[in-house]
């Protein structure tokens, strides 16, 4: 129950709670979001980011599709 009070207290000093009640929230998941985003097209881990290993794997199959159907 501590935790529960903590976070109660923690959410109530955000602005906002009358006018927009819980959509008071949206900027900062768009702000997280935007930094998974970033993340994914940025940051690199080993060689590759998330976006090259999307492109390949796009490549692939649109390759083993055309290979299918003979062209």
């Amino acid at each position: 129950m501590l935790v529960s009070d903590r976070l109660k207290r923690l959410l109530t000093l955000v602005p906002g709670q009358r006018r927009f009640g819980f959509y008071r929230f949206l900027p900062f998941f768009f702000v997280l979001g935007g930094a998974m985003e970033w993340f994914m097209i940025n940051v690199r881990i080993g060689k590759e980011t998330f976006y090259d290993v999307y492109r390949r794997k796009r490549s692939e199959r649109l390759y083993e599709e055309r290979m299918e159907k003979g062209e």
